[in-house]
């Protein structure tokens, strides 16, 4: 028998400014979904998100939430007004005795419950506001780039967390890794229109571009039919005036028809302009360190870069990444060691705090005001890679609209100030490129455009991601900052990273969970596993470790004897969420178990 939806879209109309966003659009949302909500910066997702959670009202058409279902609304900015501390704010709605669901999130996104809202950070906020939603368990999850904000550990936990439920959500992110791993489902928004196919992210690529093929192809059949039919006007309409009125009007709706078709968006026209070229050795640090107070960030570390690297720099949120490329580009001196710049060096930044960006400044002030830009005695012209060029035209290069240029930059989404970003950083020549979180906010056709053009880029790439796809597409390089002030260097991307670090004894032991199995077998005894099955045999045993912690948490809150008369509802939610997470950790188990054997033979 089919289960009713969750949630329905009937036939949903909005309009912003005059211009429609969704226009008769109908969907469903079934128990258990795992969808990811996918478009192009603009194209309505968060708004489309936004109704499904009833803070955006529709001008038309019905949204029906199944009677009895809980939602749950990942927000972008959270307001955590009348809250003392984060944990205070997380907690908030709980029952009695639940505060361990908040703890455990803490701890798997990594923030202090008891840090004051008055001094936490954006970031800070956004994952307190991801661990109130987790605790509270929906069955229906709404999250709006859950992964902003996230490293890569914290990324990696909410993944496993979210494989584990059983509650349904709609997912939007631009981390086609995080995406792949975690949807059996694809919404599409493409001007206007919602399209549905019943397959994760992994094959949305594929079903894009052969949906444009068809629509082009479509489109072609009607621009020739259009022209034997104009050409059939034009040569006999005198002649067959009075009998073929129906077939004049015809070709008028024919024309119709073409002119009312919506022109996908193109890509932004962006081009890195590579600068002097640099001297073959770009930077040499020998032996450096730093500390601030009692916290080692960076033990002795030697680095040599030479003119053409891309170099990504991962680690744990506080690990160190941003001081590290700092000393490495000379602008914070190491408390050991030495730094040697290369000649003719022209460095340009990208900073994910956006801090170049004033929020009170127009998008034409942002670019125009900005004195490496700015044309000699022209008002609305920049500077674009030593020519000028109207500032107007430039923003559309980067997809701003002509209304767009004179509103303020506090208006802009996340992915306009990246792209607006993008636009100040393109019109510089240089040929060192510092990318801190470039990614984040971007959709997927301009996070492809942006590895392409990295790819293309004459000068040298230090990169600070968490997208490990990202990593994985442009890095040929790997420094790996673990949080304990040691900095390894490893051949390739992110995968590569994750394959060879199984093979390189720590210097130090590590502590595990004393059940937990350790993946520390050299080289050899790996050969008879597969890539993907090497990377999962090293990730087992943190997920069983963090699956026999969470037991033990839910079997001390259950060990209460009168739990059961006095809150049968907690205590059948604390079973569930018990018997969950023991069978998950059986078959952790033996999953690891059948990869030591396979890997042993």
């Amino acid at each position: 028998m089919a289960r009713a939806p969750l949630l329905q879209l009937s036939e949903i109309s909005l309009t912003y400014g005059g211009d429609p966003i969704f226009e008769g659009l109908s969907l469903n949302v079934q128990p258990g979904d795992r969808v990811a909500l996918v478009g192009r910066n603009g194209s309505g997702k968060s708004t489309l998100m936004k109704v499904m959670a009833g803070f955006v009202e529709p001008d038309r058409g019905d949204v029906v939430l199944a009677a009895g279902v809980s939602t749950g609304y990942m927000e972008q900015d959270p307001d955590l007004s009348g809250f003392a501390t984060l944990g205070e704010f997380a907690r908030d709605g709980l029952e009695p005795g639940e505060d361990y669901l908040v703890d455990m999130a803490a701890e798997g996104l990594k923030f202090d419950p008891d840090r004051p809202v008055d001094t936490a950070s954006g970031g800070e906020r956004r994952r307190a506001a991801l661990a109130r939603l987790l605790a509270r368990a929906p069955e229906l999850m709404l999250l709006d780039e859950p992964t902003n904000h996230l490293d890569i550990e914290a990324i990696g936990w909410l993944e496993d967390h979210l494989s584990q439920t059983r509650a349904g959500f709609v997912l939007i992110s631009h981390d086609r890794a995080f995406l792949r791993r975690l949807t059996k489902a694809t919404l599409w928004i493409d001007r206007g229109a919602v399209r549905r196919q019943e397959r994760g992210f992994e094959g949305f690529e594929d079903w894009r571009e052969a949906t444009w093929a068809a629509e082009d192809d479509a489109r072609h059949k009607l621009d020739r039919k259009i022209k034997a039919e104009a050409k059939w006007a034009v040569e006999g309409i005198s002649a067959r005036r009075k009998r073929n009125q129906g077939r004049v009007r015809a070709l008028a709706d024919l024309r119709s028809e073409r002119s009312s078709q919506i022109r996908r968006q193109g890509t932004a026209a962006m081009a890195f302009d590579s600068g002097t070229t640099s001297g073959k050795r770009v930077v040499e640090a020998t032996g450096i360190s730093k500390v601030f107070g009692d916290k080692v960030i960076l033990r002795p570390f030697d680095l040599r870069i030479q003119r053409g690297d891309r170099i990504a720099f991962v680690g744990p949120n506080g690990a160190g990444k941003t001081t590290l490329i700092k000393m490495l580009t000379g602008e914070l001196a190491p408390d050991t060691g030495t730094v040697k710049l290369g000649t003719n060096l022209e460095i340009a930044m990208f900073d994910q705090a956006r801090a170049a960006l004033n929020p009170d400044q127009t998008l034409w002030e942002s670019l125009t005001g900005d004195p490496d830009m700015r044309v000699s005695g022209r008002a609305d012209q920049v500077m674009v890679r030593g020519q000028p060029k109207h500032v107007v035209a430039y923003l559309k290069d980067f997809l701003f609209d002509d209304g767009q240029a004179r509103a303020p930059v506090r208006s802009l989404s996340g992915g306009e100030k990246a792209r607006l970003l993008l636009a100040r950083l393109m019109a510089r020549p240089s040929n060192l490129l510092v990318m801190d979180e470039p990614t984040n906010d971007l959709d997927v056709e301009t996070l492809d455009l942006l590895q392409d053009l990295l790819g293309e880029y004459d000068g040298t790439v230090l990169l600070v991601s968490h997208d490990r796809d990202f990593i994985d597409r442009v890095a040929d390089t790997t420094v790996a900052m673990e949080g304990d002030g040691r900095a390894t260097v490893y051949a390739g991307g992110w995968s590569d990273y994750q394959a060879q670090r199984g093979e390189v004894q720590p210097e130090e032991p590590v502590s595990v969970a004393k059940s937990a199995p350790v993946a520390d077998k050299p080289k050899a005894a790996r050969e008879g596993l597969s890539f993907t099955e090497r990377h999962r045999l090293e990730a087992l045993p943190g997920l069983i470790a963090k699956l026999e912690a969470e037991i033990a948490k839910l079997s001390e809150f259950m060990s209460d004897p009168d739990l059961f008369t006095t809150a049968p509802a907690k205590f059948e939610k604390a079973s569930l969420a018990l018997s969950e997470r023991q069978a998950a950790l059986a078959d952790a188990e033996e999953e690891w178990l059948a990869l030591e054997e396979k890997a042993a033979v």
